[in-house]
């Protein structure tokens, strides 16, 4: 969808020259592709195979050989919540601080007045010219939106795996048969990296720390606490940069195939005998007094990385907003990241509304839903209970704030799911050609009782955001589909059948299947 818009776009600069304003952007024909400064230039191809080795190297001589990729767009720390414009309290993105002087969150804040100096129709031909490139960085989903990520560092700091571009799912028989929807879509952000969303972030985060260590910051290394999916994201990420990672993990309270990801990228992994909010207390405590720098999302960086998804989905769409986005939520810095990219958009021109934002929680572990149904008067954090979705089981969320200023501004909505509900909503999607984890489970149960309820219409274009790949997860779906979880009718278990080995045998086993196989 988005390859098109280049096809259409009216009079713009062949080459999108940031330090121009609009005004004086040289026009050309509508049927000239734009393209953008950031790339690599094919009428230079003989001066950069002589000059470069690869496409970091192409990059680097890019820099030096382009001065007009140079631009005023800048970012800092501000107080979650304040007034950029009135706070006297800020923070360069150099600075190693996670809380505000009050103890609170801390916020990314964008110059939106140079930001603004370029009109929506700028910036969406800029962001899909750099789709599907393999130019450093910018083939990546995160770093193609890199002056509304990062805007100062360099190039060459930058860590990445060329993240996110995640398919945008139509799940047309799911919708179909079991909602009556036309336009519904699961957004994959498992098919990344290392299997989860968190590449989305920890990338920024991890390029951030390349660039602090290169100005000698003392940092020797990155922490986190994880239920499983930070932890390989910041094991892989700092792997492929040389910086160590420590991990904190939940003794017996993640997968195997999430516990191996840290162990196999190299990171230095302590399994503690408590849960999530254990390990984060621990982590946060550690940090403070030792050159470890604090990667979980109590850390806005990576929420720069992960709202591109949202922008992604826009592209997608072609510009075109989404009715409903439903995101799983555990510590809650997701829906928050979601917002604010959809909210970015919409502010710089790109598009004129923002979706309506779901949060869906695990009936094990939902705090905000509680919050939510208090008619947000008090928020008590609770002790969370096992659940499949293990992601997200956390009692105790550092973005509970960061949730509910997403929720009240989009209009948005907290559904749960009880286990039973998720493993079977996992299942029927699995039955449809998904492969999904049990945290997108979580969003599909919510969806399908806000279809039962009438709030989303079978008319909605409606996106779930799927944060994880179903293969970390196939223990669950074994135990489910061999009916080996207690207290669960698992109504949708599709066992193997056993049967001896003769033609007779066979036979009469397929003809008693087929016999009751709906004929179409």
């Amino acid at each position: 969808m988005a390859s098109s818009y280049l096809l259409q776009c009216p009079n713009f600069s062949t080459n999108l020259n940031l330090t121009s304003k609009p005004t004086t952007l040289k026009t050309t024909p509508s049927f000239l592709l734009i393209k953008a400064a950031a790339s690599s230039s094919n009428n230079n191809t003989s001066t950069s195979t002589a000059t470069s080795n690869n496409i970091r190297d192409e990059a680097r001589h890019q820099n030096l050989t382009n001065p007009q990729q140079n631009h005023n767009f800048s970012a800092k720390y501000v107080p979650f919540g304040a007034d950029p414009a009135t706070s006297t309290e800020s923070y360069s993105l150099d600075d190693i601080v996670y809380r505000s002087q009050s103890g609170g969150l801390l916020d990314v804040h964008h110059d939106f007045s140079a930001l603004k100096a370029f009109p929506g129709s700028y910036w969406r031909a800029l962001f899909d010219s750099r789709v599907g490139k393999t130019t450093w960085p910018y083939g990546s989903g995160v770093w193609s939106k890199k002056e509304w990520v990062l805007p100062e560092i360099s190039s060459d700091d930058i860590v990445s795996a060329f993240e996110g571009n995640s398919n945008l799912f139509w799940a047309e028989r799911f919708g179909k048969q079991f909602l009556e929807m036309n336009d519904l879509w699961v957004k994959h952000c498992g098919i990344s990296h290392t299997g989860s969303f968190k590449d989305l972030g920890m990338t920024v985060l991890v390029s951030q720390v390349n660039r602090l260590r290169k100005m000698n910051k003392p940092l020797f290394g990155v922490g986190c606490a994880s239920t499983g999916d930070t932890s390989a994201a910041l094991s892989a990420y700092c792997a492929s940069a040389g910086i160590p990672s420590i991990v904190f993990l939940p003794a017996n309270k993640i997968s195997i195939a999430q516990l191996v990801q840290p162990i196999a990228n190299g990171a230095f992994v302590l399994s503690i005998d408590t849960d999530f909010d254990g390990c984060m207390q621990l982590i946060r405590e550690v940090t403070s007094e030792l050159p470890i720098y604090l990667a979980n999302s109590l850390n806005s960086l990576r929420l720069e990385g992960q709202k591109t998804a949202a922008i992604e989905i826009l592209q997608q769409f072609d510009w075109e907003v989404p009715d409903w986005v439903i995101v799983p939520g555990g510590n809650l810095g997701n829906i928050y990241a979601f917002y604010k990219g959809f909210h970015m958009c919409k502010e710089l021109g790109l598009v004129d509304k923002i979706p309506r934002l779901v949060c869906a929680q695990a009936a094990n572990a939902n705090p905000l839903y509680l919050y939510y149904k208090s008619a947000w008067k008090e928020f008590k954090a609770v002790k969370a209970n096992s659940t499949f979705a293990s992601a997200i089981q956390i009692g105790d969320p550092v973005s509970i704030d960061r949730a509910v200023y997403a929720l009240k501004k989009s209009n948005g909505i907290v559904e749960e799911a009880t286990e039973e509900e998720l493993m079977d909503a996992m299942a029927l999607a699995d039955s449809t050609g998904m492969f999904i984890c049990p945290h997108t489970g979580v969003a599909l149960t919510a969806l399908m009782k806000l279809r039962k309820s009438g709030v989303i219409r079978s008319s909605d274009r409606t996106v779930v955001v799927s944060t994880a790949h179903g293969l970390k997860f196939t223990q669950s779906k074994i135990d489910y589909h061999s009916n080996n979880i207690k207290e669960m009718a698992c109504r949708y278990a599709n066992p193997p059948v056993s049967v001896a080995a003769d033609f007779g045998s066979v036979m009469d086993v397929l003809k008693k299947y087929l016999s009751k196989t709906p004929k179409y």
